[in-house]
């Protein structure tokens, strides 16, 4: 049995429910074999309702990108103007790469209805369910110094929540380095993965996935206390075009403002946005832990944290554990 087949067979009722039975009568399958199509159709963004006794019936379809939409909201210069877009892919980080390696410029986007293998910080994976988010990788050519790739994960946290607020009335916070929380629960990640050669920066890849359409039963359980979509905390459908364009747009005018007077712009912006200064915290560090009050970002874009003793160390790698204080 194929989805096509039971997608059909649903779509016919014209929203009516269908028994079970009768989708296996038609369709010459067993019950088990169509909830396990009933759960394929889901994962890839279908709202299929299963009532005890009265069978499956299709509520919503999945809403999909498309160029024609997304190409005439873009206004950016170069950011996004070479885009591709994708129904199904293992990670947008390994198709971009695929395209920097063949020499495609800066600002070349890839973007993705559905990740099956996308990734986080520290090897995580990434929930992408289809046309539910926006997961998307962006390829930028610094010319910059390899130690200086960190302060480009601090300038894509400040285009996104730039972006996201001009989209959503949400009031969005970073916590260090690149998180950014709605009251506290996660509604994006950010991954910056890099190419060097004979210590000179090739090309930096910046995987950007935003929860934005999200409803509580795409959540795993245990996620449901940490992570949060912007629709669920803003009760709005999210145009997701309109979202990638404007991050697109944020992502350009601070590349450009980077590029043009350094890091300290971009340092002050993302403080302003910070919900991790000025709070105690305990961080994991590769060296060992680190508890204090984490009090601003060092020229490199490292967390500069006062330790309990009035001295202050540089934190340029951590885990947040559990805080020591409100």
């Amino acid at each position: 049995m194929s989805g096509t087949s039971l997608l059909s067979l649903l779509e016919a009722e014209a929203g009516a429910f269908v028994s079970g039975e009768e989708i296996s009568r038609q369709l010459g399958v067993s019950r088990t074999a169509v909830w396990k199509q009933i759960r394929k159709l889901e994962a890839e963004g279908y709202e299929i309702e299963a009532v005890p006794r009265l069978g499956y019936r299709l509520n919503g379809r999945p809403s999909r990108l498309s160029l024609q939409e997304l190409l005439p909201k873009l206004v950016t210069r170069e950011f996004g103007r070479r885009l591709k877009l994708f129904d199904d892919v293992g990670s947008t980080q390994d198709e971009l790469r695929k395209l920097a390696e063949e020499g495609a410029p800066q600002g070349t986007l890839v973007v993705a209805e559905r990740q099956t293998q996308g990734r986080g910080r520290m090897g995580r994976s990434w929930l992408s369910p289809a046309g539910k988010g926006v997961w998307m990788s962006l390829l930028l050519r610094p010319e910059i110094p390899l130690p200086l790739t960190p302060q480009l994960t601090l300038l894509a946290a400040v285009a996104l929540s730039r972006a996201i607020a001009r989209v959503v009335p949400l009031e969005i916070g970073i916590k260090w380095p690149n998180d950014l929380l709605v009251n506290g629960k996660k509604i994006s990640g950010i991954l910056l993965e890099s190419s060097a050669e004979d210590e000179r920066l090739k090309y930096v890849i910046v995987g950007m996935g935003i929860s934005a359409n999200l409803d509580p039963e795409d959540y795993p359980e245990e996620l449901l206390d940490k992570a949060v979509s912007l629709k669920m905390a803003s009760g709005q459908t999210i145009d997701r075009s309109r979202l990638i364009a404007a991050v697109m747009d944020e992502f350009e005018r601070l590349y450009d403002l980077y590029r043009d007077r350094g890091f300290a712009p971009i340092r002050s912006l993302w403080e302003a946005h910070s919900v991790t200064l000025g709070r105690p915290a305990v961080l994991r560090t590769p060296q060992g832990t680190v508890e204090g009050v984490p009090v601003s970002l060092d020229e490199s874009g490292g967390l500069k944290v006062r330790l309990a003793n009035g001295e202050t160390k540089t934190v340029f790698s951590a885990e947040f554990g559990e805080t020591t204080g409100s």
